[in-house]
Formats: structure tokens, sequence, C-alpha cells
């Protein structure tokens, strides 16, 4: 989830297509160069119902992704809203949650914490965690995203040097089918329609997770006005192991978005490699 867009903060913002085999222990199947128009089967692909649902289950399935992530230069913190560290780490921070109705306040001290945790190691002291706009603040040298849903908060760490931006979000709770005129396109509708409404639902809460990721990354790696500023605005092409991301203004800028099941819902994910910066390349990051 983000913060912006009245129902959420934008916390934030995948690398270029290539192709290689599924994470042995936890069949985390890469993005491949092209899909040959075939869509994939949400429950074969990682995104079907959960036998085991709940935050609890969704974070058990964000820490068997830890590895995978850790070897693709990415660092994953959890937290959930309430626990007794969840306060702010400085004046900043403390300001910024005191203008917040409650609830919001706990997700937003949540989604500092897990930076903060995603951010710790050695050589590493996280300060407290502001924003630029809407969007959270990391330290000099990093790049990081932040989202929660349902009482889990979750972000994404890495180098300056590795990415130039990283996305995530996490959504636990179902989108209802009326609502997918904001988030599919015409040319989109065909990924949800004719299927059972179960089906359909899970397609459409695995699409609009990974748009809200592509749309955090490309916040950040666009220049302002360039960005897509809605979800229709962002193309979404189904891929082995998620969805191919492109704004439809500027369709030569491409990001992969992985998606993976989280408990009841799916958490998605993308990570702009460093080395070239939109502008200059026509075609994808990577």
């Amino acid at each position: 989830m983000r913060e912006a867009a009245g129902r959420r903060e934008v916390v934030d913002r995948a690398p270029g297509a290539r192709t290689t085999r599924p994470h042995p222990a936890f069949g985390v199947t890469r993005p491949y160069p092209d899909s040959g128009g075939v869509r994939p089967d949400p429950d074969s692909d990682g995104i079907g119902p959960d036998p085991d649902p709940g935050p609890a289950a969704a974070e058990h399935a964000l820490l068997l992704l830890r590895p995978a992530l850790h070897a693709e230069g990415l660092s994953l913190g959890l937290a959930r809203a309430g626990e007794p560290q969840t306060c702010p780490a400085g004046p900043g921070e403390r300001e910024l949650a005191a203008a917040m109705p409650p609830p919001r306040r706990r997700d937003f001290l949540a989604g500092r914490l897990a930076a903060r945790r995603a951010l710790a190691g050695p050589g590493h002291p996280v300060p407290e965690i502001l924003r630029d706009g809407r969007r959270p603040r990391f330290p000099a040298g990093r790049v990081g995203s932040i989202s929660h849903s349902g009482g889990l908060a979750v972000a994404l760490a890495a180098s300056l040097t590795r990415f130039h931006a990283v996305g995530c979000d996490l959504e636990l709770r179902e989108l209802p089918l009326e609502s997918a005129h904001i988030v599919l396109g015409p040319d989109e509708r065909t990924w949800t329609d004719g299927t059972s409404a179960p089906t359909a639902a899970r397609r459409l809460l695995a699409v609009f997770s990974a748009k809200e990721a592509a749309y955090k990354a490309f916040a950040a790696l666009l220049p302002a006005g360039q960005a897509p500023a809605t979800l229709l605005a962002i193309e979404a092409r189904p891929v082995p192991g998620g969805f191919r991301a492109r704004p439809r203004a500027l369709p030569g800028h491409v990001l992969d978005v992985r998606v993976r099941r989280a408990g009841p819902g799916v958490f998605s994910w993308a990570a702009a490699p460093g080395g070239r910066r939109p502008h200059q390349t026509a075609t994808t990051w990577g």
C-alpha cells in the first residue's frame, strides 16, 4: 500500500528483463524476455489462494522470500503495527506521526520500523526516515520502498550503487471487482474477463499490486511530470513470475515487476539496476 492517492502514502518504486531459473528453495521465477502472449495461470504462478490466510501467513511467506531477495542485493525488513519498537526515531518522525490519525500513525511507524530493519547492518547507522514530498527519504547512498497492509509493514532497501530505485507493494485485502475500471485499461480487461469471480479477483489484486510497485518506481526514476500519475497510465502485461510494466505515454521505459503470494494476498517488488538513467535508454533497464 502507499501513502499517496488518498488511500495510502507513496512509499517508493524492476530490474530489466532477463531469463533465469526458478530459485530452488522458493520457486521464485525470474521474468522472461517475452511471454509470447501466454497468460500465466495464477494458481501455478504464485498468486493463487493461500490455505493459511492472515498477516501471520503473509509474514511467513515474506521471510521465506528473504534469502532470494538478499541474493539479488535487496534487504527485507518487516514490522507489525503496534510492536513496542514502533515509535518515532527522532523529532522529524514524531512531528510527521503527530499529524496523522491513529490508524494511519500506526501504519506509518510500523513502516519506518520495517525500513530501519531493512537498512540495519554493520557500518550502517539508521537515522530517522523522513519524506521528500510523499516519498520516504532513505539515507544517502541507499534506496528503498515501504508498504503496509492489514497491520503488517514491509520494506526493501538496497545500495544506490546497485539500484537506482526499489519499489514494493503488499496487499492483504481483496479488491472488489467493481474497482477494475480504476486499475485495468481496456486492453488489460481480458486477463480478468471470462474467468470465475474468485480467479478474476485474484488476478485483479495481482495486477493492482504490480502497478502500485511500478507506480512508485517510475515516480522515482522519471523526471517530474513524466512519471505516470495514475494506475491506468501504466500498462501491465502478464509474464511468467509477474508483469512487465511501462508508462503508456513513454512505452520505451520498461520495468519487470515480480509478484508472489503472501498469505491471503500478494507481495510485488521492482528494482531498477544502477548504471543507467531512464533518459539514457529507450529500452529496458538492466
